[in-house]
């Protein structure tokens, strides 16, 4: 699986955005793999659009590209904390790093942090 950060769906979103091209490139280049996000993450991506009265146009564009949400696990809020704790990384870029501990998938971020506290956990990153 792929774990998207929602920057890498707002960026594919928003034809403006300075990653627009390499986060639709992205996509495209992993459209045979499944793709999942963060409860949390797929949220985010979603504000941006309900604000400007376009959330049922991006909600379809995630089902469009097959974007699941990786549900969050029992145990999550002390994996959450410890992860936030180790990082000291916001919490949304923790929920993207369980996900992607979650379904041991790669993760895609245009957020360097997150890229470098991915890649120091041994995930794949895409970024």
């Amino acid at each position: 699986m792929i774990v998207l950060d929602a920057s890498a769906l707002i960026a594919h979103l928003d034809a403006s955005d300075a990653h627009h091209d390499r986060a639709s490139a992205l996509l495209l280049d992993h459209s045979d793999e499944p793709l999942g996000g963060s409860p949390l993450s797929l949220a985010e991506v979603l504000v941006g659009p309900a604000r400007a009265g376009q959330l049922d146009q991006a909600t379809a564009v995630l089902h469009q590209l097959d974007v699941t949400s990786v549900g969050l696990a029992e145990d999550a809020p002390a994996r959450l904390v410890v992860l936030r704790a180790n990082t000291r990384l916001k919490m949304p870029d923790c929920c993207v790093l369980l996900a992607a501990e979650q379904t041991r998938g790669a993760v895609v971020t245009f957020d360097h942090r997150l890229a470098a506290a991915a890649r120091e956990r041994g995930f794949v990153v895409h970024d």
